[in-house]
């Protein structure tokens, strides 16, 4: 039988296994003031957005410092919508469009030239990318994950990165959800996956700090 996730609350250690790489999931927006607008009535957004995307630039660039790979995500899609599938059955209306400012990366998020910039269609990450190909690459065992929304992209790439038995570590508090409720019930069942999936930006950047 099944037990219920009810503690959420991150670890203070971060307990990778092998290789770590960050990745930073859709924090888009190009540095608008209020780049998601909602499309539908019912859509709601978690505030505290501004201030985690500005933490997930200083986290970024403590990777960086440390030499631990990066790679970033960008969910885009045609103004055709061709590529979007049944993204819009849901509470979503028309979103991440190709070549609209509030579909580019957040200032400081650019990839360097060595570094992945990988485009997806679909919520997870994972789904239709080279992102395990990447991963495999820096022989990869754990993935640390930022960004948003935690009740859709950052739940669906935790689901498939589980399901290619990589190591989860979800920072609870640099992911952002379309609502508190739904944010807390996105970790309950990412915590569900892996017993050590979330983690606190302070267990990261100890971890960092023991890498130089």
């Amino acid at each position: 039988m099944a037990l219920q996730v009810t503690d959420i609350t991150p670890s203070d250690q971060l307990k990778p296994v092998g290789n770590v790489v960050l990745v930073v999931v859709d924090i888009q927006g190009g540095g608008l003031e209020n780049p998601f607008t909602p499309s539908k009535p019912e859509q709601t957004f978690m505030p505290g957005r501004p201030e985690r995307n500005a933490a997930a630039v200083t986290l970024v660039e403590a990777f960086r410092a440390a030499q631990v790979p990066v790679v970033f995500i960008q969910e885009v899609h045609k103004p055709s919508l061709v590529d979007i599938g049944r993204e819009l059955d849901g509470n979503e209306g028309p979103h991440c469009i190709e070549g609209e400012p509030a579909t580019e990366l957040h200032p400081g998020l650019d990839p360097r030239p060595d570094e992945y910039l990988i485009k997806k269609r679909r919520y997870s990450a994972f789904y239709g990318t080279e992102l395990d190909i990447v991963l495999r690459g820096y022989k990869a065992e754990t993935v640390i994950l930022i960004g948003g929304m935690t009740d859709v992209c950052i739940h669906y790439t935790a689901v498939d990165a589980h399901q290619y038995d990589y190591h989860i570590r979800t920072v609870s508090d640099l992911v952002v959800g379309s609502g508190q409720e739904l944010h807390d019930a996105a970790l309950r069942a990412i915590k569900y996956l892996q017993r050590d999936a979330l983690v606190s930006s302070d267990a990261v950047y100890t971890w960092l700090g023991e890498q130089k």
